[in-house]
């Protein structure tokens, strides 16, 4: 199972009220009555617990973000930032004050009225010592929370930050009575949790009070499988109905050379990574990083693992995000140039053991040797990857995908698991972050991504397709799957 790294960056957006969509059909039971179809979900991605502060993983997101729990904001499945438990808000003309008043009338699942203590815990719960949350860093920047009434946040900065709106989108509100959140929920989202039954399902119902547009299905169960080929069975077999994210490029001519089917491409922002310790030999040389970068043949190794389907970007701005540029051309695949600089060199892959990194790391660990390096591939878990290198920072050289958009920022902080410090990079980070306007956060990131780019700070392998295989009876999905959440109440079935 994947465990994806996911941090964000985005420009405020205005205030616009929220309406959700949905419907369904259950076909099984022959009733026609589109709000009562139960929609049978296929993922490889289940939880590794259902607190997202906790390492519950990629799977968490998708089952339980927007669909269980809710944000003051809300990222839409076209990358923008919408208001949800937020009813309205004020900033301060310096930029360091944000009052937030709540919608009225909310309700979490168990029945408790929302107020602003419960918002104001769900913010501390993310940036708390333990947390382990890859956002927390992204709200360092608060300096207090207060609720002087039910309905009312307020929120001081200790510095502007064009970003804060965006990354409140993450922040998930939970009952602050609530606990053992790592196997309950409690949001207040338009269904509730209802039974999870390890490496099989985990079923979603829908919540008859719930505070806004209620959900047009029933309820989802996600499917859970370890192998895309089972998974692809499954939704040939009728045993589910959608494949959140397909895996197996090679199943798709099945799907689409059948009218029972839809296969859609979406617009996806899962960046692979190989991933070097810049502080540690021999990535703490530039050159090597470079040369190691121009060795190999990227659009050769996307084609063998996604054929037609995945797009090369040379840094790690995808193309959603707004300060992307194409930067393939720097440190372009040359590796008779890179021969020179590399022979002789060698180092261990941390190479998690889940798909497709096997693959990938036996790839380059070929490519290398064609320019004298010799790479010993060491593959570990998901759970010893995240102890062992984002944690420990106990590595050469990984690979791991990223999973969300606008998160080139990660490389403004030299403390993280890669260590890239470049002090100009992290200035122009700084101070995108500080900007007033899209225009200059815009520029000053485009300027810090074409110096991480030119210093190899990671080699950025390719763009992951974001591909949506789903019965032709369904609609009202998503089809981006930004930050791997996937919104299950718009989900209609005729």
């Amino acid at each position: 199972m994947r465990r994806l790294i996911t941090a964000s960056l985005a420009a405020v957006t205005t205030l616009s009220l929220l309406a959700a969509c949905g419907g369904g059909d259950d076909e099984a039971s022959g009733n026609k009555d589109s709000s009562a179809a139960t929609i049978q979900v296929g993922s490889l991605y289940e939880p590794q617990n259902l607190d997202n502060t906790a390492g519950g993983g990629q799977g968490v997101t998708e089952a339980l973000n927007g669909n269980v729990y809710e944000g003051l904001f809300k990222l839409t499945d076209d990358g923008k930032v919408e208001p949800l438990l937020a009813k309205d808000q004020k900033v301060s003309d310096d930029g360091l004050t944000y009052t937030f008043t709540l919608q009225p009338n909310v309700k979490f699942q168990s029945g408790k009225a929302l107020t602003s203590a419960d918002v104001k815990a769900s913010i501390e719960k993310v940036t708390a010592e333990n947390s382990k949350s890859a956002r927390k860093s992204n709200l360092e920047v608060i300096k207090s929370i207060a609720t002087p009434d039910d309905s009312t946040v307020v929120v001081t900065l200790k510095t502007r930050s064009i970003s804060f709106v965006y990354n409140l989108s993450y922040i998930w509100v939970i009952n602050s009575a609530a606990t053992d959140l790592a196997t309950t929920a409690d949001g207040t989202g338009p269904y509730k949790l209802g039974e999870w039954k390890r490496g099989s399902t985990l079923t979603l119902t829908k919540f008859d009070g719930y505070w806004g547009t209620p959900a047009k299905n029933a309820g989802i169960v996600f499917h859970y499988f370890t192998d895309a080929t089972a998974l692809n069975n499954a939704l040939l077999t009728n045993a589910v109905d959608i494949v959140t994210s397909e895996q197996s490029p090679d199943a798709l001519a099945q799907f689409k050379s059948n009218s029972n089917y839809k296969v859609n491409n979406g617009q996806g922002t899962t960046k692979l990574l190989l991933a070097f310790n810049d502080k540690v030999a021999p990535f703490n040389d530039v050159k090597v990083r470079q040369a190691i970068t121009q060795s190999i043949d990227k659009k050769k190794l996307l084609s063998s693992i996604w054929g037609e389907y995945g797009t090369v970007i040379g840094s790690m701005v995808p193309p959603s995000d707004p300060w992307y540029e194409d930067l393939t051309s720097v440190n372009a695949y040359n590796p008779d140039a890179a021969k020179a600089v590399l022979n002789g060199v060698k180092f261990t892959l941390d190479t998690p053991s889940y798909d497709p990194h096997p693959t990938v790391a036996t790839f380059i660990k070929s490519e290398l040797a064609k320019v004298g390096v010799t790479v010993t591939i060491n593959t570990i878990s998901a759970d010893e990857w995240y102890t062992k290198v984002y944690q420990k920072h106990d590595f050469t050289a990984t690979l791991q995908e990223h999973v969300n958009d606008r998160d080139v920022v990660w490389y403004g902080n030299p403390d993280f698991y890669w260590g890239y410090d470049n002090k100009q990079v992290t200035a122009d980070i700084d101070q995108a972050e500080q900007a007033t306007t899209t225009d200059e956060q815009t520029a000053l990131l485009k300027k810090a991504n074409e110096q991480i780019a030119a210093d190899a700070a990671s080699d950025w392998l390719y763009l992951y397709p974001q591909i949506v295989v789903a019965s032709s009876k369904l609609s009202g999905y998503p089809l981006n799957g930004l930050n791997a959440q996937f919104f299950a109440y718009g989900i209609t079935k005729s």
